[in-house]
């Protein structure tokens, strides 16, 4: 990756900013795949798994940007005590294993990431990414590669401009996944409106109220 590389803005469905205004995708395309993770991201993750520890693993979730993402994750019809936001489930993940296990040089990177922002990170195979990533409903009849049957009308998506890619918040599409070179993409949360809730590829929770101040789940526009 080039020094200095910026972020790209992908494109979110007008009815879903409609929706759910603030919501925002950030991707780049790294020249580069996995492989041996080296000592410095070793070295990284003990840092991070000391830093994690206790009562700073618990208190994760009412940090603002994993708080944000809990209460974006109950408007798209996900329960995050069931489906855990991304930073929270590396964190249990630490705390169940004694540490963030080094596992190749792309996973490595993004469980860094991931953890010093609070934002998710995915990374996808560029080959195989047709135009630029984007959010929007899956359509009519769609599914994910690789998953027998059709998604339920308005799961969102991260799609390119011919078929879906992965669920906004889950599984991955069959092929989509890191090779040779990398597309990363983070999604930031949005202020959602009163309108009835969207899928991420979950069934709808029960009727709840907000988790907390309303502030927090305001969108930010996250680089990588």
């Amino acid at each position: 990756m080039s020094e200095g590389a910026q972020s790209l803005a992908g494109a979110v469905d007008e009815r879903l900013l409609e929706e759910l205004p603030g919501l925002k995708l950030r991707y780049l395309t790294v020249e580069r795949g996995s492989g041996r993770s080296n000592r410095g991201l070793k070295q990284r993750l003990r840092i991070l798994s000391d830093r994690m520890a206790g009562q700073q693993a618990i208190a994760v979730r009412n940090q603002p940007i994993p708080w944000a993402y809990r209460v974006f994750f109950r408007h798209i019809g996900l329960d995050p005590d069931e489906q855990r936001t991304p930073v929270e489930q590396l964190v249990l993940e630490r705390m169940l294993k004694g540490g963030f296990e080094s596992r190749n040089l792309l996973d490595d990177a993004l469980t860094i990431a991931i953890v010093e922002s609070g934002v998710p990170v995915r990374a996808l195979d560029a080959d195989r990414v047709a135009g630029a990533p984007g959010i929007r409903p899956i359509g009519p009849g769609e599914g994910l590669e690789g998953r027998p049957g059709e998604l339920p009308g308005g799961t969102l998506v991260i799609a390119d401009e011919e078929r879906p890619l992965g669920l906004l918040f889950g599984a991955t599409a069959a092929g989509r996944g890191r090779s040779g070179r990398c597309c990363c993409r983070s999604a930031s949360p949005a202020s959602p409106t009163s309108r009835s809730r969207r899928r991420c590829g979950s069934s709808p929770t029960r009727s709840s109220p907000a988790e907390g101040p309303g502030s927090r789940a305001k969108g930010r526009e996250v680089g990588l």
